[in-house]
């Protein structure tokens, strides 16, 4: 049964990594209560487990059945301790955590939460895409008595938050006023930050942090450390109408009396937990999970502030945690009582609070942060407990994101300012080593000895500079592949199982990228940002155009300059211009933007009037990049 779920192309443990996960397994010892945590309250589960989506199916839970049927030992090719992690991410359903309060976890990598209002049902965090969000809220509606959607919290500004917003209302019953949206103060500009500016590369990265390429078994993929995957489908997003900017703010929704702490800077740029005073009850957000969060994740984000989200987290043990009877998250399972809570949220903000302080007093005694990373050891404080192992973050690159942070990539040595791209680099290393056959000899020694680190260290040199020598790429998976069976972090694991499976496959077919479903909430200004980070700057030497824009449903005037290679877009107050102009719908220019249709093409429809010499439009339109999701990353 168990080879059913092995892709040809892998191999098996080596007796190296095996030795390694058996003695790793004796030294677990961690709480077995989690488990009773995760499938407390259950009221009913999908019908099918199967939630359709837009490319096929969005979800289906019935693919990680093998983690049930191998059971508690954990196969030779998963760290025991993920191996742990992956069966309570396999808990699934609509929960009931305490009267008027549900969740649905186990159908998206985040949990939507169903709080039961006067009127209708408030939603925390409506996940990661639409499908997803609307399988849940009839599985809510269907056991729990149907009930309108009064409210919807966004809790912070990451997609797996608000991208499936649009299964559970709709733009036009928002904008009638009919429900509400709450978010943290910056939400919107964080979001575009994160996910348009940045969106391409951020996309294509996180393809190896979450893995969704990999084949789903015991050799391939079996978790995400935070939940179990992420949905293969665009997310969406509608813009908030109220925003919470500090901490101590109190809203009354639908009934229902909610004080919020504002916690910017934290697990997110923009981020809110929140307690509901006549219930008992705290919600995390992502501040708390139980494991060990990123402090930068492997997608690339802003490097986050972990002194700042250590206090955050005493904030709300302090405010709350005395009156708190039930907290709840984003992610995972909840946690019931007092002084279980309180217990929790103390070794949670210490374990930032360690991490923070450790690195920075081992970085002003002259360590880089490479040498840090290599040199700490998470205590023994924190390894009894699950909620404080590094699952999703870890913390080797934890360490790097504090140095970073404070002290930027740079270690202070110049040897490091300036260094070789991959490819020079890796021609000369090669040419040092002996060439490429001795470089091959010797690293299939380190391989039979177990040093899978640096095999992949050494052969990342001769991969860059001779892709096509498949001998190198072979060996290279291998170590990878290795890697990745024996390491505890989830997003690690996806990291190394993807190296190794696009050395022996290639990289994803590439094609355009598309923003549509976050474009559509955008202002203006954002839109235009976007659109400047696309501008070939080689081919738009000399030029100066501007361009006035005129959105007539929202009557705004923007004029936007091509100047120095550099695109910029500033608010007018009127139409008064007689250079070249656009009229056009704000709507229009998203459609355009995300590439569901075309300058010309708008134009042709009489959806954009162009009054004046097209050329300044030209030169803007005319000079953008195309970027493309499937960019080489362990090749060059």
């Amino acid at each position: 049964m168990k080879a059913s779920h092995e892709p040809a192309q892998t191999k098996p443990a080596t007796s190296t990594t095996i030795d390694r996960n058996r003695s790793a397994a004796g030294r677990l010892g961690l709480d077995p209560r989690d488990f009773e945590r995760a499938s407390r309250g259950l009221v009913a589960t999908h019908a099918t487990g199967v939630i359709d989506g837009p490319y096929g199916p969005a979800w289906d839970i019935g693919r990680y059945d093998f983690i049930d049927q191998i059971g508690e030992q954990a196969p030779d090719t998963v760290h025991p301790s993920l191996w742990r992690q992956a069966r309570l991410n396999q808990s699934h359903g609509l929960f009931q955590v305490d009267d008027g309060l549900w969740q649905a976890r186990g159908y998206d990598i985040s949990n939507i939460t169903f709080i039961e209002g006067d009127s209708g049902w408030i939603i925390i965090d409506p996940l990661t895409t639409e499908t997803t969000a609307r399988a849940c809220l009839e599985l809510a509606n269907e056991h729990l008595g149907e009930r309108p959607v009064r409210a919807v919290i966004y809790t912070h500004s990451h997609a797996d938050h608000f991208g499936g917003v649009e299964g559970v209302t709709s733009r036009s019953a928002v904008d009638a006023g009919r429900v509400r949206i709450i978010a943290p103060e910056g939400f919107m500009r964080e979001t575009v930050a994160e996910n348009v500016v940045a969106g391409p590369a951020m996309a294509r990265r996180a393809a190896y942090q979450f893995g969704p390429q990999l084949p789903v078994g015991p050799r391939g993929h079996v978790d995400c450390g935070l939940g179990k995957a992420i949905p293969p489908a665009p997310p969406g997003l509608i813009a908030p109408t109220e925003s919470i900017g500090e901490t101590g703010q109190e809203l009354v929704v639908d009934g229902i009396r909610i004080v919020f702490q504002y916690t910017p800077d934290a697990e997110a740029p923009a981020e809110m937990t929140f307690y509901f005073p006549d219930k008992g009850w705290l919600c995390m957000a992502e501040n708390c999970s139980h494991n060990m969060h990123n402090l930068v994740p492997l997608r690339g984000a802003q490097v986050r502030d972990t002194l700042s989200w250590s206090k955050y987290i005493d904030e709300a043990l302090t405010l709350f945690g005395s009156k708190t009877t039930i907290m709840f998250a984003s992610h995972h399972w909840p946690r019931w009582g007092t002084e279980d809570i309180a217990r929790f949220l103390s070794k949670q903000r210490d374990l930032y609070r360690w991490i923070h302080d450790q690195t920075m007093r081992h970085a002003n005694q002259g360590m880089t942060g490479v040498e840090i990373a290599e040199m700490l050891e998470l205590p023994p404080e924190f390894l009894d407990e699950g909620h404080t192992r590094g699952y999703y973050g870890t913390l080797v690159h934890n360490v790097k994101a504090v140095y970073a942070r404070y002290l930027s990539f740079y270690d202070g040595n110049p040897a490091n300012l300036w260094q070789y791209p991959p490819v020079e680099a890796g021609q000369r290393y090669v040419e040092f080593m002996g060439g490429q056959s001795e470089l091959l000899r010797k690293t299939r020694e380190y391989f039979a000895a177990g040093d899978y680190r640096w095999v992949v260290q050494v052969l990342t040199h001769l991969v860059f500079a001779y892709p096509g020598n498949t001998e190198a790429r072979s060996l290279q998976a291998d170590a990878f592949e290795q890697l990745g069976y024996s390491v505890e972090s989830a997003t690690w694991r996806n990291a190394y199982l993807m190296a190794a499976q696009e050395l022996r496959q290639g990289p994803p077919a590439s094609r355009p990228t598309r923003t549509a479903g976050l474009a559509k909430a955008l202002e203006v200004d954002q839109i235009f940002d976007a659109i400047g980070v696309r501008i070939r700057s080689e081919d738009v030497a000399g030029i100066n155009a501007e361009v006035l824009w005129h959105f007539t449903d929202i009557d705004q005037y923007w004029l936007v300059r091509l100047q120095n290679r550099a695109l910029s877009a500033s608010p007018q107050h009127g139409e008064q211009f007689s250079g070249t102009q656009v009229k056009l719908d704000k709507d229009q220019l998203v459609s355009i933007f995300s590439g569901t249709t075309t300058f010309v093409d708008a134009i042709e429809n009489g959806d954009v009037t162009l009054l004046g010499d097209p050329a300044p439009l030209l030169s803007i339109l005319g000079n953008l990049d195309t970027f493309q999701s499937g960019f080489a990353i362990v090749e060059p």
